[in-house]
């Protein structure tokens, strides 16, 4: 889930992930056979705003996971549907510098979304915009900060490491006058080229277009990972903020022209060849701890 307040000086990340996808400690279980995504589940939240950001995300053993039909806890937060709204309580601890993120998050979908796509030709990868246009509401009471904002809810599942489908991705997503646009701009790893192209009213559901072109845009400020950008043909997408830049991954606000309207875009980043380097690994703990 993505969600930024209405003139994008405060934004909030969260992402609710069973057999984390980024873990560390998932790659070498997996590596020894122990296959049970149930004993790495984390809560990712990231939070930005004029004071700085912040960042939790904190690898949970399976006594630390309880699921239902309608609800998940992950260590001290939790996440459940009511009445019609996803609500997200979050307790969570940040690093590397120790502090709380505290408070509540409500997501208030416009309408939902059944349909899913398969991101690669074996249909091993898939990704579902399950609320492609939502109303967020963020009560945080620390740090102490509240405010509502477009937001978006999506899901990707997989029945295989996201490294062995993929060498990289390119995904974005803009408001747009009436809707959504979101973009999907992908290498897999067996060389294919896949791009895909969604534009979603309320009303209407989902259309898919013909993909517009890839542009490239200037690499991570320190850790240089590459990012390129969808946009209309002879719009040169130009980055306004980069929140994230780590060695294999980006995430940025980006404003730019889709589908002849112009927008300010939330995006990201993947290089899968980086981040199965073992020295990227090695460095994931920091930003990651685990408990059991």
């Amino acid at each position: 889930m993505d969600a930024f307040s209405e003139d994008h000086r405060f934004g909030i990340i969260l992402i609710a992930m069973l057999g984390s996808v980024f873990s560390p400690y998932y790659a070498r279980s997996r590596a020894r056979g122990e296959l049970d995504p149930l004993n790495h589940c984390a809560l990712n939240v990231a939070l930005y705003g004029p004071n700085g950001k912040r960042w939790a995300l904190t690898d949970r053993g399976r006594s630390s996971v309880e699921r239902g039909r309608d609800f998940l806890r992950i260590g001290p937060s939790q996440l459940c549907w009511q009445d019609g709204a996803l609500l997200i309580d979050i307790n969570e601890v940040t690093v590397p510098v120790p502090s709380k993120i505290r408070g509540q998050v409500r997501v208030y979908p416009q309408a939902f979304n059944p349909q899913s796509f398969s991101l690669d030709a074996a249909q091993r990868h898939h990704w579902r915009p399950v609320a492609p246009c939502a109303r967020v509401e963020v009560a945080l009471n620390s740090p102490e900060l509240h405010w509502s904002g477009p937001g978006y809810l999506d899901s990707n599942w997989g029945d295989e490491s996201i490294e062995q489908g993929f060498t990289r991705w390119d995904w974005s997503r803009a408001e747009l006058k009436d809707g959504t646009a979101i973009l999907y701009d992908i290498t897999r790893r067996n060389g294919e080229a896949f791009a895909l192209a969604l534009k979603y009213h309320p009303d209407s559901g989902l259309t898919q277009l013909p993909p517009p072109p890839a542009h490239p845009l200037p690499s991570g400020p320190i850790w240089r990972a590459g990012r390129n950008m969808q946009a209309d043909e002879g719009h040169q997408p130009r980055i306004a903020k980069t929140f994230e830049d780590t060695p294999f991954y980006a995430r940025s606000m980006v404003h730019s022209q889709l589908f002849g309207e112009p927008v300010t875009a939330m995006h990201e980043s993947l290089d899968l060849d980086r981040y199965s380097k073992k020295w990227v690994r090695s460095l994931m703990p920091f930003r990651m701890p685990r408990v059991e």
